[in-house]
Order: C-alpha cells, then sequence, then structure tokens
C-alpha cells in the first residue's frame, strides 16, 4: 500500500510536535512547514513547500501569524483538490464557519484527544478516496481492524471481543499514555468503576506476555501505555 502523506502548518511547536508525532505513529509520511516560513507568515513559502511535498492531506492552524491560517488553506486548495482539516483554538462560530467557507473538510479544536484526530484524518482521507491501511503495528505486534485478527510475533491471539478493543485503543495510541476513564469510554461507552478495565487490560497483558516481554505498561494513578 502506498504510504499517505500529510502536510502540518502549524506555528505552536508544542501542538505541531505532537501532531507529527500521532500521524507519525499512524503510519503516515509527515512534512512539517519549517518555523522560519511560520513567523514571517509566508504564505507563499508554506505553498512552494506544499507543491513540493504533494500531500494527500494537509492539517492547517487557522490562527497562524498575520491571520494567515485561512489565506495559507485556500491557497493550497486552489493548487488543487487537497483535503483540508483546520487545528486551532479559533473557536467562536465566525472561525469556525470561515474555515468551512474556504471548504475546510473538518474543524478540531485544541485542545484535541489524540485518537479522535486520528480517526477523524483517517475519515477525511476516506472521503477523499484515499485507501486507509486499518493494520496498526507496534513492536512484534499487529492489529488487523478489517479482518479483526491480532497476532504476537507470528502467532494469532485468541481474544476477546473487548480485549481486541482495547488493544486498538492502546495501538492508536502507543507510546502515549491511555487514562483508564478514556478506555471505560471508548469501549464500554460508560463510566463505572476502574476495576472492570483493570480486569480485562490484566486478562489482554497475560495473552501477550505468553509470547514475549511486557509491552502494556501500567502508569500508576493515570492508566496504560502500550511500548515495543
Amino acid at each position: 500500500m502506498v504510504e499517505l502523506r500529510v502536510l502540518v502548518v502549524e506555528d505552536d511547536p508544542v501542538s505541531r510536535d505532537q501532531l507529527v508525532r500521532i500521524l507519525e505513529d499512524d503510519g503516515y509520511v509527515v512534512l512539517a512547514v519549517a518555523d522560519d516560513v511560520l513567523a514571517a507568515g509566508d504564505r507563499q513559502a508554506a505553498l512552494e513547500a506544499a507543491a513540493a511535498f504533494r500531500p494527500d492531506l494537509a492539517l492547517v492552524d487557522g490562527a497562524l501569524p498575520g491571520n494567515n491560517g485561512v489565506a495559507v488553506a485556500r491557497g493550497l486548495r486552489e493548487s488543487g483538490d487537497l483535503p483540508i482539516i483546520f487545528v486551532t483554538a479559533a473557536d467562536s462560530a465566525e472561525d469556525i464557519y470561515a474555515g468551512f467557507r474556504m471548504g475546510a473538510d473538518d474543524y478540531i479544536l485544541k485542545p484535541f484527544d489524540p485518537e479522535e484526530l486520528s480517526w477523524r484524518v483517517r475519515a477525511v482521507l476516506r472521503r477523499s478516496g484515499h485507501t486507509v491501511a486499518q493494520r496498526l503495528e507496534c513492536g512484534d505486534l499487529v492489529l488487523d481492524e478489517g479482518s479483526h485478527l491480532a497476532s504476537r510475533a507470528g502467532v494469532a491471539l485468541s481474544l476477546t471481543p473487548t480485549e481486541f478493543t482495547i488493544l486498538a485503543v492502546l495501538m492508536r495510541n502507543r507510546t502515549r499514555v491511555v487514562p483508564k476513564g478514556q478506555l471505560l469510554a471508548q469501549v464500554w461507552g460508560y463510566d463505572a468503576d476502574h476495576h472492570l478495565v483493570e480486569v480485562h487490560v490484566s486478562s489482554l497483558r497475560r495473552k501477550l506476555e505468553a509470547l514475549g516481554p511486557r509491552m502494556i505498561q501500567t502508569i500508576r494513578g493515570t492508566g496504560y501505555v502500550l511500548s515495543p
């Protein structure tokens, strides 16, 4: 499968690094527009970087210096039918309307949930006609959401539906801590005693560790993180 390319136009270094990390974890080739271009509000340089990179999707901060977010997005759209997602703290109705009037495909507010951003990126890419991989990998662990199969070190894992969903959430957030409350919301759809999460994670962990070293680490008082 051809690797999909995502352009990030974001002037806040913390947000930019987070976006790049999430996208690269999801298997995309990522280009973040350089600091000096963004600091100067150089719309043409940003567009030239995009032209050379030939992205399949752009994530654009709507609050770039010089009010250039919408201008950059408009230039990207004019240069080709490029899907665009605004990722910004500008949450007024007028800001949101301006983004969609420009033709944005989605609008994500900061601070954002990493997994939600991943899903919305995938949704926009699919609507744009791209084939998005449903296969997640972390070390020797492989999970295929399309076929609902998981394996470690080439050996198929016998997981319950709940364990599979927990593993999918952890893999989509690999290297990031997933709070127990987030697992409850995304796996069960409601808030409940955290002991429910602990029991299922413990069972999942045993099945993974039967085939190799520990991958699901407990972050005391917070949740879990999956690491290769």
